[in-house]
């Protein structure tokens, strides 16, 4: 994986969305053609032989990449967004985030049993979201669950990994300690 290019692509905002915050905007990651193929062929890479069926994005960074993925890999994809965001009958479920709390939903019906599902975001900071998304798509008893995020934050404050129990299988393809 050429990360040199990624990293060149990654912008940094400073107290966005609140004070004190260094968000990271991986727009800018996207939106160039040869950097957004590097990280597709790279999540390809990873997940090909895994079986995937189902490749769920959180809003809604991780639709971009997600989307694009479960297209890669013959998989179907599932949106989980914010309350109020899907139509029909949903589950949901509360989380806390660096900079406050939030909910997700899932339609109900999105994930099988027999499903084996990679669950896709663009950072991992504090594991909230992720946690959320992972405890729903739980919920649906599916066969196997990967976690996968772009970018991991190994800051002061910021331990996402600990939000998971051991032996969950996380993949990140870039981590930033500073």
């Amino acid at each position: 994986m050429n990360k040199a290019l990624i990293l060149s692509h990654l912008r940094n905002i400073p107290n966005f969305p609140a004070p004190g915050i260094q968000f990271k905007d991986v727009s800018t990651l996207f939106k160039d053609p040869v950097c957004f193929r590097e990280i597709l062929n790279e999540l390809v890479a990873l997940y090909k032989n895994r079986g995937i069926t189902k490749v769920v994005g959180i809003e809604s960074r991780g639709f971009i990449m997600g989307a694009a993925l479960a297209a890669e890999l013959g998989a179907g994809f599932v949106m989980c967004r914010k309350p109020g965001k899907l139509p029909g009958e949903t589950v949901k479920t509360d989380y806390t985030k660096e900079y406050g709390t939030d909910s997700i939903e899932i339609h109900t019906g999105a994930i099988d049993c027999g499903d084996t599902v990679l669950i896709h975001d663009d950072l991992l900071a504090t594991g909230g979201s992720m946690r959320a998304a992972y405890d729903l798509v739980q919920s649906f008893h599916p066969k196997a669950t990967f976690v996968n995020f772009l970018i991991e934050l190994r800051m002061e404050g910021l331990d996402g990994r600990a939000a998971f129990a051991p032996g969950t299988d996380i993949t990140c393809l870039l981590t930033l300690t500073e």
